[in-house]
C-alpha cells in the first residue's frame, strides 16, 4: 500500500457518515491492546476555538522542552497534520503503517453487529495506537471531533478537560438549544478530573456546573477563577494580563490575532499552570510568555498577503462569524472591507451572511468542490435583500483581486475550514 492508497481507504470511510457512540472505539482499543491507557492527555472540546487552544497548550509545553503530540481536525494544509508531534505532521510512511494496522481490524469490526468504523473513528484509533505504541511522547493534546459525550475521542481519561465555548452548531446531532449542546460538550468531563471553561452563557454554564458537580470534577471558569484584564488588540496579536490561582502574567502577547484568542490562550495558560502545580511539569513563566507568543495555527485570522491585505479565517458557524466581524470592526474601522464566503449547506447560512453583510462594503459568495458545499446560488439567495455578488470561479476571482484591490481595501476570505484549506493552498502555489 502506498500513501495515496492509504488516504483513499481512510476517506472511503466517509460513506459511513457520523455514527455517535463509543462501542466501536472500545472494541478497537481492546483489539489494539489499549494504547489509550499508556498516554497522558489534555482533552479539549467546545464549538469554536478548540484548534487554537490546542495550539497554545502545545506551544507552551514545547517551549518548556516537552515533546507534545496533538490530534486535531479538520486539516488545513495536509491530512497528516491531524496527528502531529511538536506541530510537525507524521510522515507519509507512518500514515501508511497505521492504515495497514487498522484495515484488518476495521474489516473484522464491520462483520459484527456494531458495524464498521467511521473515518473519524479510524483516524482516532490510528492516533492512539501511534502515541501509545509507535511514537510515545510526554503528553498528547486531543481535540474533540463533534460534541463530546459520544465523540470517538471520549474513550480517553485525561489529566485535564477543557471546554472552549458553546454555540449553535451541528444542531441535527447535538440538539437545537444551547443547553442541549452544552450537555453533549460536557460529556467529556470525567469523574474527579478538573475541567476548565471559557464559556459565559448562563444556560451553558449551568449545565456544565451540574455535570461537573455530579462527577466531583473541580471547575475553573474564565473571569471567575482565572481573570483577564487590560486586554487590547495590537498589530501582532492580543495583549492582556491574566491572573490565575497560581500566578499573575502581565502583558501576555498572543501570536494569533482575534479578540477571542485572549480567551483561548488564557485557557491554555490555566492548563499549563495546573500541569505545573499538580503534575510536576516544569513550566516557568518565560515558557508561558514564549509559548503564547510563538503559537501559530493556520487559517485563523491569518494574513496571507500584505499588499494587498488579504486575510483568511475559518469562521464556519454563526459564533465564528460573530467573532470575526467583531475583530474586523476593531482592527479595521476605517478600511473598506470586501468579503468572499463559501459554506456548507447544513450551516445557518442566512444569519452568517447577514452578519457579514453588515460589516462588508461588498459581499461575494462562491462554491467549492466538497460534498456538502452550498452552491453559490443558494448562498446568494440567503443574503438578506439579495444584495451580494457571485464569484463563479473563486480562483480566477482571487487572481483579479490581487491586481484590482485599492490601498485601503481589506479582502477577507472566510467560511468552511474545508474551503479555507483550498484557499490557503492556492495562495501558497501562487506565491503571494
Amino acid at each position: 500500500m502506498n500513501y495515496e492508497e492509504a488516504l483513499a481507504w481512510i476517506h472511503g470511510r466517509l460513506r459511513l457518515g457520523v455514527k455517535p457512540g463509543l462501542k466501536r472505539m472500545e472494541w478497537l482499543m481492546e483489539k489494539m491492546g489499549h494504547p489509550e491507557q499508556r498516554i497522558k492527555f489534555v482533552h479539549i472540546g467546545g464549538t469554536n476555538g478548540k484548534g487554537s487552544t490546542v495550539t497554545f497548550v502545545r506551544s507552551i509545553l514545547q517551549s518548556a522542552g516537552y515533546e507534545v503530540g496533538t490530534f486535531t481536525s479538520p486539516y488545513i494544509e495536509q491530512f497528516n497534520e491531524r496527528i502531529s508531534i511538536n506541530g510537525m505532521p507524521i510522515s507519509d510512511d507512518e500514515m501508511v503503517q497505521l492504515t495497514e494496522i487498522i484495515i484488518p481490524l476495521a474489516n473484522e469490526l464491520e462483520g459484527t453487529e456494531l458495524g464498521g468504523p467511521t473515518e473519524f473513528e479510524v483516524i482516532t484509533a490510528m492516533c492512539l495506537y501511534y502515541f501509545g505504541f509507535v511514537r510515545p511522547v510526554d503528553i498528547v493534546i486531543m481535540e474533540v471531533g463533534l460534541g463530546g459525550r459520544f465523540d470517538s475521542t471520549n474513550i480517553i481519561y485525561p489529566l485535564i478537560s477543557v471546554i472552549t465555548n458553546i454555540g449553535m452548531d451541528h444542531v441535527r446531532i447535538l440538539g437545537d438549544t444551547i443547553s442541549d449542546i452544552a450537555y453533549e460538550k460536557a460529556g467529556i468531563i470525567k469523574n474527579g478530573i478538573p475541567v476548565m471553561i471559557s464559556e459565559d452563557k448562563k444556560e451553558a454554564v449551568e449545565i456544565i456546573e451540574e455535570v461537573a458537580a455530579a462527577k466531583k470534577a473541580k471547575l475553573y471558569k474564565l473571569d471567575t477563577h482565572f481573570v483577564i484584564s487590560n486586554h487590547e488588540s495590537i498589530e501582532d496579536g492580543e495583549r492582556y494580563t491574566l491572573e490565575t490561582p497560581y500566578h499573575i502574567y502581565r502583558d501576555l502577547v498572543t501570536g494569533l490575532k482575534g479578540t477571542y484568542q485572549a480567551h483561548n490562550s488564557a485557557l491554555a495558560v490555566m492548563v499549563a499552570d495546573y500541569l505545573k502545580t499538580y503534575f510536576s511539569f516544569f513550566i516557568e513563566p518565560e515558557h508561558v510568555y514564549e509559548g503564547i507568543k510563538n503559537a501559530y495555527w493556520p487559517g485563523r485570522f491569518e494574513t496571507v498577503s500584505e499588499q494587498p491585505t488579504i486575510i483568511i479565517d475559518g469562521a464556519h458557524n454563526r459564533e465564528g462569524i460573530e467573532a470575526l466581524t467583531k475583530t474586523l470592526k476593531l482592527r479595521f474601522p476605517k478600511n473598506r472591507i470586501k468579503v468572499l464566503f463559501a459554506g456548507l449547506s447544513d450551516k445557518p447560512l442566512q444569519p452568517m451572511l447577514s452578519l457579514l453583510k453588515e460589516i462588508s462594503d461588498s459581499l461575494y459568495v462562491t462554491s467549492f468542490d466538497f460534498p456538502r458545499a452550498a452552491s453559490a446560488e443558494e448562498l446568494k439567495a440567503a443574503i438578506p435583500g439579495g444584495s451580494g455578488y457571485v464569484a463563479e470561479d473563486w480562483k480566477a476571482w482571487l487572481d483579479g483581486q490581487l491586481t484590482q484591490m485599492e490601498e485601503q481595501e481589506i479582502l477577507v476570505v472566510t467560511g468552511s475550514l474545508y474551503f479555507i484549506s483550498e484557499v490557503k493552498k492556492y495562495f501558497e502555489i501562487t506565491n503571494v
